[in-house]
């Protein structure tokens, strides 16, 4: 499966999101997904897209049998085939489902944030659904660099491709290395320097 793109990741989790969450009103008209999509809370980035958008967004999930159209009524609705598309148990699809919608978390707060899709033991069971997700052939999720301060790693999903923060902090030992490689040469071109100049009864 290609990588989504951040509507279509959006469009998908509001679809797992209000099943569990409005069951009544679940599959979700065109109309009810940009409500969700547009939600202003639990939402991470905010977004403000278009019922065409939307709908463009909805066609592609459908390619890639993420989605299910439903006919019967007067309005055309949408329901999700994440699990199956994606194989992934309903735990690791509620947990995929909010790092969609909020964006890179912790354990603690995934499961916090879970509670209505899928209701975990304790974080130590979130965690097992993560190293899962992250040890796949093609890994779902990835571990995020621990940023300065904080107490717990927080978690991302690679549903999108791969994570910008995670790249730049693979990159950062190449730099350190190159940065140090460059400190050597310009200690050894300034002993040359002094050198020199000694000879040559130069003072610096």
């Amino acid at each position: 499966m290609r990588d989504l793109t951040p509507l279509e990741a959006r469009v998908l989790a509001v679809l797992v999101e209000k099943e569990a969450t409005v069951p009544d009103s679940y599959p979700l008209s065109v109309n009810a997904l940009a409500s969700g999509c547009n939600q202003k809370t639990a939402r991470d980035p905010v977004m403000n897209v278009s019922e065409a958008e939307i709908l463009a967004a909805l066609d592609e999930l459908r390619s890639l049998h993420l989605v299910n159209t439903v006919i019967g009524s007067r309005v055309v609705r949408y329901e999700h085939n994440g699990a199956r598309a994606l194989g992934v148990p309903g735990a690791g699809l509620a947990i995929l489902t909010q790092l969609m919608l909020r964006g890179p978390q912790t354990a603690a707060e995934l499961r916090a944030n879970t509670e209505r899709l899928h209701r975990f033991a304790d974080v130590s069971s979130v965690e097992g659904f993560l190293d899962e997700l992250a040890g796949r052939e093609r890994a779902m999720v990835v571990r995020l660099p621990k940023a300065p301060g904080a107490r717990e790693a927080r978690w991302a999903h690679l549903l999108c491709g791969p994570v910008a923060s995670v790249a730049e902090a693979q990159a950062l030992p190449a730099r350190d290395e190159e940065v140090a490689l460059l400190r050597a040469e310009v200690a050894e071109l300034r002993s040359l320097v002094m050198r020199l100049a000694g000879e040559l009864g130069v003072s610096l």
